[in-house]
C-alpha cells in the first residue's frame, strides 16, 4: 500500500526537524542508521495531511511522542489523527515525553517488542 502526502507539509517537516524536542532527539539517536532491528526511520515524515514525529514504511509504523504541549484540545487532534492513520493502514506506538527522557530502555524495548511481534505475525524470521 502507497502512502501519500500533502507535498505542502515539505517545508513545515523541514521546521520541524530543525527544530526538534529534546525527546525527539533523544529517540532519534536510537532510530536512524537503522540501529532498530536494521529498520529505517524517518523523522518528522508528512503522511497525508499530517507530519508525524518518526515513520517507518516497511513496518508501516509511526512513532508519536506526545509532550508538554498536549492540551485536551491537541489530545482530541492526536486521536482523530491517530484514527485517520490507523484505517490507511499504519500503526502508531505514543509514548509520553517523560518516558522518552527518563526511561529509554524502556520505550526502546517496547519497540523492538512490537517489531518481534509484527515480524512474527509475517512469518519473518531474525537471525540474530
Amino acid at each position: 500500500m502507497k502512502i501519500h502526502y500533502n507535498p505542502k507539509l515539505k517545508q513545515r517537516a523541514r521546521e520541524l526537524r530543525k527544530n526538534s524536542t529534546l525527546s525527539e532527539v533523544l529517540l532519534w539517536e536510537e532510530l536512524k542508521s537503522r540501529k532498530m532491528l536494521g529498520y529505517k526511520f524517518l523523522r518528522q515524515k508528512p503522511i497525508g495531511n499530517y507530519i508525524v514525529d518518526f515513520f517507518c514504511n516497511k513496518l508501516k509504523m509511526v512513532i508519536e511522542i506526545d509532550g508538554d504541549s498536549h492540551t485536551e484540545e491537541k489530545f482530541e487532534y492526536d486521536i482523530n489523527r491517530q484514527k485517520w492513520l490507523e484505517s490507511s493502514g499504519v500503526n502508531v506506538l505514543r509514548f509520553d515525553d517523560l518516558e522518552v527522557k527518563k526511561d529509554m530502555d524502556n520505550v526502546l524495548s517496547a519497540i523492538e517488542g512490537w517489531i518481534v511481534d509484527w515480524e512474527e505475525s509475517k512469518g519473518i524470521k531474525r537471525n540474530d
